[in-house]
């Protein structure tokens, strides 16, 4: 679907009216200057500057000029007062057009206080993903908000209402009675897990579903049992270090402020040396469902979580929800948000969105049943993250948290609080390839090719010279195969991309 082509058109007549665009660029400038008048340096603020200058002088100092010196000073006086009221209702209803529209201040491009220039880019070739990139954020500061209001100024609206407006309509991606998994990261503590402050805005945010939200909201992942991740244990959502503005919010004390709603945790990690088969066949255990064929050209064996939660709901990730009275389950009613990081990876280069879903699956029980060690893991270099994502339940949408990232060739996964550098950035797409590639060329290795003036070829998208299959350019590569075997769409040329940028404007 193309979402842009009526923003195009008005883009297109706005910038061929330039009296609007005079207005509107006087307008901007003075709301994004505002009270730091260090930003009048900045590029689009001096170009902002330039388009109000010859706004003025093509439209407002001729008619002072025109005004014969003879007049009585009090008419001299009334025509100003009336010219400059006219500069003000101008400006103030583009002011409301523009800024009541959308809510956010879309740029180009952005230089980043860290150093980071990124800038939007137009799709040449069709069809294209979308990928929405929010600056200026720690996660905690309304730059949620300013995600889902840049998804829906083009058309990508979170939720699914029989009204409309700017972040519902009929298409939306969550329903009010929805039941949504936010797939995070809780192996690793301290900045090495997802940002709490972001999963509590995220949480927050599907609960105020316009139509009232009657749905079910569980946060999940799975640190593969013993011997991984910080504690060794496999995960946790009770860490004491956190990835967070205060570090003792854990996950679970984030789950545990919406008590008074349908919101829990569920760790898949306690499960994943538990075997279960579906509900269709009688058996309501928990545990883990194996599909013990192998997959032929990644080596994968899908395996997947079904569960019960406290809530009473019977969920399998691959099939939907079980309803024990008709005995049939509801698929469209499961959705899940991928809630990823922006990270190197010892093994695999780098970790983002595709990466994250190795949360999904168990590591342990597959390796009993083929008798080798880390079996699925081992998969990843062969792109069997993108067979297990269209082989159990693909996500609606996809966020990646880099509002703290480690950039650090080899380094992460686990990331400490030395090792972090923060970024202050949160991305998203329904393309996990395409937001994947963006977001590590354009955050993580900008990021350590600033600082380092050193290429990391591990971590480059684009290296595919080097067939190592620990390399991200390669496996995500391999991954995205997979997903467009399936028929999903998904892109990694750049040509196919769109990327919308705003900066946040609740933390200014």
């Amino acid at each position: 679907m193309d979402h842009n082509k009526p923003y195009s058109r008005l883009r297109h007549r706005i910038q061929n009216n330039y009296f609007i665009l005079g207005i509107l660029s006087i307008v901007w400038l003075a709301a994004r200057t505002g009270r730091k008048p260090s930003r009048a340096s900045y590029p689009c603020q001096q170009t902002a500057a330039l388009n109000g200058n010859l706004w003025f002088v093509t439209y407002i100092a001729p008619i002072f000029s025109a005004l014969p010196a003879t007049q009585p000073e009090l008419f001299q006086k009334k025509q100003a007062l009336a010219v400059a009221a006219v500069i003000i209702i101008a400006a103030g209803g583009g002011a409301y057009w523009f800024y009541g529209r959308t809510g956010i201040v879309t740029v180009d491009s952005a230089t980043l206080d860290n150093g980071l220039t990124l800038s939007s880019l137009t799709a040449t070739n069709t069809p294209s993903s979308d990928i929405f990139v929010v600056t200026k954020t720690n996660g905690a500061d309304g730059g949620v908000d300013t995600l889902f209001k840049l998804m829906g100024s083009q058309d990508l609206k979170l939720y699914q209402s029989s009204s409309t407006g700017q972040t519902r309509g009929p298409e939306g991606l969550i329903a009010e009675d929805d039941v949504v998994i936010i797939k995070v990261n809780c192996q690793w503590d301290e900045r090495g897990g997802t940002n709490t402050d972001l999963l509590k805005a995220l949480i927050q945010t599907l609960i105020d579903h316009p139509d009232g939200f009657t749905g079910e909201i569980i946060v999940s992942d799975n640190g593969q049992g013993e011997d991984r991740g910080s504690l060794n244990r496999g995960g946790s959502f009770t860490y004491p270090l956190n990835n967070a503005l205060d570090t003792s919010q854990s996950i679970q004390d984030v789950v545990d402020s919406f008590s008074g709603n349908r919101v829990s945790t569920y760790l898949w990690s306690d499960i994943t040396e538990t075997r279960a088969y579906e509900f269709s066949e009688g058996n309501m255990d928990d545990g883990y469902v194996v599909e013990e064929n192998v997959h032929l050209r990644t080596g994968l064996m899908v395996s997947y979580a079904k569960f019960t939660t406290k809530f009473g709901t019977h969920v399998s990730f691959k099939n939907g929800v079980w309803s024990v009275e008709n005995e049939k389950y509801d698929s469209d009613l499961l959705k899940v948000i991928n809630l990823s990081m922006l990270k190197s990876h010892s093994v695999y280069g780098a970790t983002a969105s595709v990466k994250n879903y190795m949360g999904v699956p168990s590591d342990l029980l597959t390796g009993e049943i083929t008798g080798e060690y880390l079996n699925t893991h081992r998969t990843i270099g062969r792109g069997g993250m993108g067979t297990l994502m269209v082989n159990t339940r693909y996500p609606v949408l996809n966020i990646i948290d880099s509002i703290w990232i480690n950039p650090v060739p080899l380094n992460g996964p686990w990331t400490p609080y030395r090792s972090a550098t923060q970024m202050n950035i949160i991305t998203a797409g329904t393309d996990p390839i395409a937001l994947d590639y963006w977001s590590v060329k354009n955050i993580l290795l900008q990021n350590w090719e600033n600082r380092s003036g050193e290429i990391s070829v591990s971590m480059d998208p684009d290296n595919t010279e080097d067939m190592d299959p620990g390399f991200f350019g390669n496996w995500i590569r391999l991954s995205m195969d997979e997903i467009e075997k399936a028929g999903y769409q998904v892109n990694i040329e750049q040509s196919y991309m769109n990327v919308f940028i705003a900066e946040n404007s609740f933390n200014q």
